[in-house]
């Protein structure tokens, strides 16, 4: 037997995955029907996507708690822009773009005026959702085409269609961290950012990016989300940013950096939509089922640490 793949935080956390499944699903009949696992795998994609970036940037040793509001701007810039003429698909490549802007804002206070990552993104968290009510201007739009609401009510082969691109986003994200050298680049930076300067690694450029990236995909995420709920408005995305952090944390990355794996981070997110959905449905509410995903949390970091300090004894 491979004690090391035993002892790893990705299988018992699988481990744990399996169990609540198992649990929940004796609990509710209708947990683990067809129709409500692809419907949250509909659900869980906007925070899967943001998940995926937020596990480069903690890889990194970095923090990003603007994504939340960068989807919430992302998302009004879709309706109002669509609303004042411009084609639709052009409104949702300019919102991604302005998406992907915020990012790249974060990164350049960040890596340029040497900004510590808390506080520089907690700055533009407030700044992004500012700009987003003030455009908004508490109006949402609603009324879009029949094919754009298909990206987030449609399916292709009987999978939800957001559901393939949030599958093609992490086979990408786990091809660059396991296989090039970028990857490699991402982990040194988290081990030891000043050894990784002094070796040559680009380390501001390459941060630069990662936090462009993250927004991104937070635009990305932003279209996503208004195709699936048929409307804009100003909070869309409030307190996302938690729940990314979240399931990137219970899926095993360092919160000081140097240690992740996307595959972990797709754990942590599907471990936490199956209590969310489990829990709702055997009547729970919503303050209780965030005081389990807490506990959750604490138990599988407890339990991993204790299993990993056993296994090097």
């Amino acid at each position: 037997m491979n004690y090391k793949l035993l002892f790893r935080h990705e299988t018992l956390l699988f481990i744990i995955l399996l169990g609540v499944v198992a649990v929940l699903a004796s609990q509710n009949e209708r947990f683990l029907t067809a129709a409500n696992l692809l419907n949250q795998t509909r659900l869980m994609t906007e925070l899967g996507l943001i998940a995926v970036a937020m596990t480069f940037v903690i890889i990194t040793g970095g923090i990003d708690l603007s994504v939340g509001s960068i989807l919430g701007l992302s998302a009004i810039l879709v309706g109002e822009l669509w609303k004042m003429g411009l084609p639709l698909p052009i409104a949702a490549i300019l919102a991604i773009a302005a998406g992907t802007l915020g990012g790249f804002v974060n990164g350049l206070i960040i890596t340029r005026f040497r900004v510590p990552p808390l506080i520089a993104t907690l700055a533009t968290l407030a700044l992004y959702r500012g700009l987003a009510e003030g455009i908004s201007q508490a109006q949402s739009v609603r009324g879009y085409p029949a094919w754009f609401l298909s990206l987030g009510q449609g399916n292709f082969l009987g999978i939800p269609m957001q559901l393939w691109l949030l599958a093609a986003v992490i086979i990408v994200a786990v091809i660059i961290l396991r296989v090039t050298p970028a990857g490699r680049k991402v982990y040194a930076i988290g081990n030891n950012e000043a050894a990784a300067r002094y070796s040559g690694i680009e380390v501001a450029r390459i941060k630069l990016w990662i936090y462009a990236a993250s927004g991104f995909l937070a635009g990305t995420a932003a279209v996503v989300f208004v195709s699936r709920v048929s409307t804009t408005r100003s909070d869309m995305g409030t307190g996302l940013e938690l729940d990314a952090i979240t399931a990137v944390v219970l899926g095993g990355t360092s919160i000081f950096g140097g240690r992740g794996t996307i595959i972990g981070t797709v754990l942590g997110l599907l471990l936490i939509q199956v209590l969310k959905n489990g829990l709702s449905l055997s009547g729970v509410k919503s303050d209780g089922t965030v005081v389990v995903i807490g506990v959750v949390l604490i138990a599988a970091v407890l339990i991993s640490n204790l299993v990993a300090r056993f296994s090097r004894d």
